[in-house]
């Protein structure tokens, strides 16, 4: 592989590791290994935003790009949340969303992509102005991933070993609320994507 003109899709792979690493250290219950997954857990969500960057920046944009930088946000969130679950910090029914969330939509973006549209940008296969704005717009887009990063950020700072435990307590219930909205956004964004799937398949 050219590393030089792959260096987008490479951290769009990397930052997958990254997570794993994070979600594992969560397994040793010391001090140092969950200051190392809250630090860790910032550079996996970081890099999201790097790989897009560098894939404009450098003109390294490319269908396959897109593919991993869509599998490594499936992957990384969807981790996140059976951890968090399976750990007993969350309900079950976190990753039961994100997962039939995930595989709902990227089934109907896989059909309109076959056809010629995309998730986002001029080809979109959303057509109102309000499947536009939740779908694609800055603002939902910034306002999801800002609610999911601090959820996930602020849950595993909360568990650090030292912490005392009103600080856990504040802690925790501030993650908790934002995992609530981070869940929503996920629903929200993707109800004008099943709603306006009917004509692909027409």
């Amino acid at each position: 592989m050219d590393i030089k003109n792959n260096t987008a899709n490479i951290v769009s792979i990397s930052r997958v590791f990254i997570a794993f690493i994070a979600i594992g250290l969560l397994y040793t219950e010391t001090t140092s290994a969950y200051v190392w997954a809250t630090v860790l857990t910032i550079i996996a969500f970081a890099m999201d935003g790097v790989d897009g960057y560098i894939a404009r920046k450098y003109n390294q944009a490319s269908e396959l790009g897109s593919v991993l930088d869509i599998m490594g946000d499936r992957i990384v969130e969807a981790s996140y949340w059976i951890a968090f679950a399976v750990f007993g910090w969350l309900p079950m029914i976190f990753p039961i969303i994100c997962v039939t969330r995930a595989f709902t939509t990227d089934s109907i973006r896989s059909v309109a992509l076959s056809k010629g549209m995309t998730a986002f940008g001029d080809k979109s296969m959303q057509t109102s102005a309000i499947g536009k704005f939740i779908c694609s717009s800055k603002f939902m887009r910034i306002s999801y991933a800002v609610a999911k990063v601090a959820a996930f950020v602020i849950l595993v700072a909360a568990k650090i070993p030292a912490l005392t435990l009103s600080a856990h307590d504040t802690l925790y219930t501030i993650g908790l609320v934002l995992a609530w909205i981070a869940i929503i956004f996920c629903i929200v964004r993707a109800l004008p994507v099943v709603a306006e799937s009917g004509k692909l398949f027409k």
